[in-house]
């Protein structure tokens, strides 16, 4: 029974982590394809924040998804080592909370 739930735990991390990659990486893309179209003659001053705040949104949803491997106990960057999967958590979770704040003081519309 043991170790059905170790195999159930590895699929649904080892999916969570696949998600991860796939979310991040579509992120990536947006922003640089919005880059690419308003480079030139539709460059406006806003564009590289607009693109930095779609890019955020996605790296946060993209963090969020690394962490539940660890929240299953299993991770593919130190199998078996418990102290370090939580400390990857640490950071992960840090990472996030800044670059949450980061990006609602960012989106809020300058006051006049």
């Amino acid at each position: 029974m043991e170790e059905l739930f170790r195999e159930v735990a590895g699929s649904i991390a080892l999916c969570a982590e696949a998600a991860a990659v796939l979310i991040i990486g579509y992120g990536t893309v947006e922003a640089f394809v919005l880059i690419l179209k308003r480079f030139g003659s539709r460059w406006k001053p806003g564009t590289r924040k607009e693109a930095w705040l779609r890019l955020g949104m996605w790296l946060l949803l993209g963090l969020e998804f690394k962490l539940a491997p660890i929240s299953f106990g299993v991770s593919s960057h130190r199998p078996g080592s418990i102290s370090g999967n939580w400390a990857i958590a640490v950071i992960r979770t840090f990472l996030n909370y800044f670059l949450e704040k980061d990006l609602e003081k960012y989106a809020k519309p300058a006051a006049a």
